[in-house]
């Protein structure tokens, strides 16, 4: 099986790690609070109870999600399946279904489009595209590969005329 990290730009990675800073500062607040806050003095004591345990779930699931997303988003391919996984967001999609791979240079983008119809574009290091493509002709060699690029499209609008 061979993967291949996701590729964040540099806004997103600096919003995740704000995000994991915010949470942790969230989960260390709320500590404090509970440290400091009288539960036992509240008229009733379940409302304090469902405070505090929402003030430190929605922290700690956002965290879980913020770090799922640094370390648990790849795609991997194997002899008969193509893995996206986005952190907690898995998908699975069998490489028969495969019908094509389009490379288009002028928005230095990968797209796959599968049978039905469906289309995902990969977002890795751009030095890894041939690898990737390499990867998964071997895996299936029925997929079209095709490359656009700026001479392509010069070359379409000439036949237009």
């Amino acid at each position: 099986m061979k993967v291949f990290k996701y590729k964040f730009s540099k806004l997103i990675i600096s919003l995740i790690y704000v995000g994991i800073a915010l949470c942790i500062a969230g989960i260390g607040i709320n500590i404090f609070y509970v440290a400091t806050g009288k539960i036992s003095e509240s008229p009733n004591i379940i409302i304090p109870i469902i405070q505090y345990t929402l003030t430190f779930l929605i922290p700690i699931v956002l965290l879980v999600l913020l770090i799922s997303l640094i370390f648990s988003s790849y795609y991997a391919i194997d002899e008969k399946t193509l893995k996206t996984s986005f952190g907690i967001i898995k998908s699975k999609y069998d490489i028969r279904d495969i019908q094509r791979i389009i490379l288009d240079r002028t928005t230095n983008k990968l797209a796959v489009y599968l049978k039905s119809n469906v289309l995902f574009v990969i977002v890795v290091n751009e030095e890894w595209y041939e690898d990737f493509i390499d990867t998964l002709c071997k895996a299936n060699p029925q997929i079209e590969y095709t490359i656009q690029s700026k001479e392509n499209d010069v070359d379409k609008d000439d036949k237009q005329v």
